[in-house]
């Protein structure tokens, strides 16, 4: 068994860089470095989950029904992620460690300020970043997080974002799919661009439910709640995330914005697969663009593993975006820590590779070092 392998070139940001793969695929090498009951090795994971329900429950749960929460279907036995969203202490420290988790970087998940106009949701926003920037204080070199904005008030979300990131030390922001069916291509949503753009810090891009109209077509009419799955983790949240990122590309947002920096997770949301395609594709409908499509995502756009715990839709990430730009994530709780931790443990990566997803690509990008070390 051997821990060093062949490197490979492969395409991506810079020209040259090099990717070591593990040929068979062998683990000893890294339980040494990342263990069961703990690590030695820093492992940041940053679309990790929080919510407060406090704030949740002056939403209208006529709103959150027509966005389309519904209730979770869990199989005997097991527990709902939903139960274990709101705490920020000792369980989900004790599941950290025992994963050997470092780092958490927090983001609010569920019914948010995105589904309240004016001042209240306004104030849902504010109110769900000081709950967070608390429970950060009690545990500053565990949790880290990204701020929760009032979409619907786009010059407030931008102020909220300043806020966020000057005042309490947040890392970006994460904002969940669509805001009243449109995505950030929309020009309402230059504000909050141009300030994640001021302030250089990146733009969690997650998914979200379908708008009404889609998952009427899309969705509805199969059995049991296998249209909720279909809608959401089963395959809706990944296309529309994609769909995402290809509007901001093609509706020129990027290059009006060359700074911003965006982070989509699962892998790339599909994208890797379909780099190639989309530059063959639209190569006679993009005059109006200064780049190529992927030459933009490649430019723009980093990616983590949060949910997906395989290999191959690694290799198809490392072999388009690069080992620069790849970062380890659980989706906790909607995930569990120790599939992660198993995750890690499997990966035919080097060493230095491996450190670069577990840890060193989300230190650079978002500015975490020793301090949380």
């Amino acid at each position: 068994m051997f821990c060093s392998r062949p490197s490979l070139a492969f395409p991506g940001k810079e020209e040259g860089t090099q990717l070591s793969l593990l040929l068979p695929l062998h683990t000893e090498c890294h339980s040494r470095a990342i263990g069961a009951g703990g690590t030695r090795m820093r492992v940041v994971a940053l679309e990790e989950h929080f919510t407060v329900p406090s704030l949740v429950r002056r939403i209208s749960p006529e709103a959150i029904a027509r966005r389309g929460f519904a209730p979770r279907k869990i199989l005997p036995g097991r527990t709902n992620p939903l139960d274990l969203l709101p705490e920020i202490g000792e369980q989900r420290l004790a599941s950290m460690d025992e994963a050997g988790i470092t780092v958490q970087v927090l983001s609010t998940s569920g019914p948010g300020a995105d589904l309240v106009d004016g001042p209240d949701g306004v104030a849902i926003a504010r109110e769900m970043n000081d709950a967070l920037a608390e429970a950060i204080a009690r545990h500053p070199d565990r949790f880290a997080g990204f701020a929760h904005l009032p979409m619907r008030s786009p010059e407030a979300a931008a102020e909220e974002l300043g806020r966020a990131v000057r005042d309490l030390g947040f890392l970006g922001a994460l904002i969940n799919g669509t805001t009243q069916d449109r995505f950030l291509d929309d020009p309402r949503f230059e504000p909050v661009l141009a300030a994640a753009e001021t302030l250089d810090v990146p733009v969690y891009l997650h998914p979200h439910l379908a708008p009404e109209a889609v998952r009427g077509v899309y969705y509805a009419g199969l059995p049991s709640n296998a249209g909720n799955v279909l809608e959401a983790a089963g395959w809706g949240w990944h296309s529309e995330t994609a769909i995402h990122v290809l509007r901001l590309v093609l509706a020129g947002t990027l290059d009006r914005h060359p700074k911003l920096k965006l982070i989509i997770g699962h892998m790339g949301e599909g994208l890797p697969a379909m780099l190639a395609r989309c530059d063959q594709v639209f190569e006679a409908a993009i005059e109006h663009l200064r780049r190529p499509i992927s030459r933009t995502i490649l430019d723009h756009v980093w990616i983590t593993t949060s949910g997906m715990f395989t290999e191959p839709p690694l290799l198809v990430a490392l072999l388009t975006f690069g080992i620069d730009r790849v970062m380890f994530s659980v989706d906790y709780p909607y995930a569990p820590n120790v599939r992660g931790r198993d995750f890690l443990r499997s990966l035919s990566l080097s060493p230095a590779d491996l450190a670069k997803v577990a840890h060193g690509n989300a230190d650079g990008l978002l500015g975490l070092g020793a301090a949380r070390a």
